[in-house]
């Protein structure tokens, strides 16, 4: 493979009758991190796991063992160019890194969240990343309910990592409307407590990560069926649409022990095992 990189950097030479010109993008590095981010949060089929961005003069670039693949940005041409894989021996243009990164910022700019894994998230949920905070945010807007509320994922590790964080969640705030109970308690304003979980084997970006989330989720279809009992017996009136607004904030940190906390549920981002607390101790779960 080493060879094989060989061949994609010198045959990007060959391209370098542009590499005078002066591109957009300011920070070649920065974009780099985005564009790759993006491209394993995206197309996980051929860029499995999160890994390191590596560098050989003028190359940035990231190996993916599982599916034999090289993606990377030449520093001279600011050229995007696969190799491997799915694209053979023969390196293959894919575009421009500017033309990329405005591509990733009109498709909701879910780049440069290597901490979290948002393959499968809406494509209406924007998820920026700046320093060691994460915003998840659907824009003011009601969006489809997709049935996962965990909006932040830690990435499966292709290695132990040795690093387990806590992530603690604070109180959310929920509003759920398009439903009017009539009893004493309106069960449409509530705050369930908070819960904290931990994770072995974690990648480095998610010590000390702080996720802020500020979502809106449209559940008519989930609800309505569900609440007719509640309709006929006068207990409940529903005026769709039904939306659940929901804002919280949860923080991790490094722990010595995940089973030294109080964590509710344990997982382990390497073996995929996991484990809950039942009658203060931890029961492993049959996956």
């Amino acid at each position: 493979m080493k060879f094989r990189m060989k061949q994609l950097m010198l045959s990007a030479c060959a391209i370098t009758l542009l590499g005078n010109i002066s591109f957009a993008s300011a920070d070649v590095t920065s974009d780099t991190e985005t564009l790759l981010n993006w491209a394993e949060n995206t197309y996980p089929e051929f860029f499995p796991n999160h890994r390191t961005t590596q560098s050989t003069e003028p190359w940035l670039y990231r190996f993916y063992p599982e599916t034999n693949t090289y993606a990377g940005v030449n520093k001279n041409d600011n050229g995007v160019y696969v190799l491997g894989g799915s694209w053979g021996n023969n390196p293959t243009f894919i575009d421009t890194l500017p033309g990329l990164i405005n591509h990733i910022a009109n498709t909701g700019g879910n780049g440069s969240i290597p901490a979290c894994n948002i393959a499968n998230v809406p494509a209406e949920m924007v998820f920026t990343q700046s320093d060691n905070v994460v915003n998840v945010t659907t824009n003011g807007k009601c969006i489809e309910f997709s049935g996962d509320t965990n909006l932040c994922k830690t990435p499966a590790q292709p290695a132990a990592t040795g690093i387990s964080v806590l992530r603690t969640s604070g109180i959310p705030l929920i509003k759920l409307s398009g439903v009017t109970f009539n009893s004493p308690v309106d069960p449409s304003k509530f705050s369930p407590p908070s819960t904290d979980y931990c994770t072995i084997n974690a990648p480095a970006e998610q010590a000390n990560l702080v996720v802020n989330t500020d979502v809106c989720v449209d559940m008519t279809t989930q609800l309505e069926a569900s609440l007719k009992d509640l309709i006929v017996l006068g207990v409940a009136t529903v005026d769709p649409p039904i939306t659940l607004a929901a804002k919280s904030t949860s923080t991790s940190k490094v722990v010595p022990d995940c089973f030294a906390t109080n964590a509710g549920t344990i997982h382990d981002a390497f073996t995929n095992e996991v484990w809950i607390k039942q009658n203060g101790a931890f029961v492993k779960v049959d996956n």
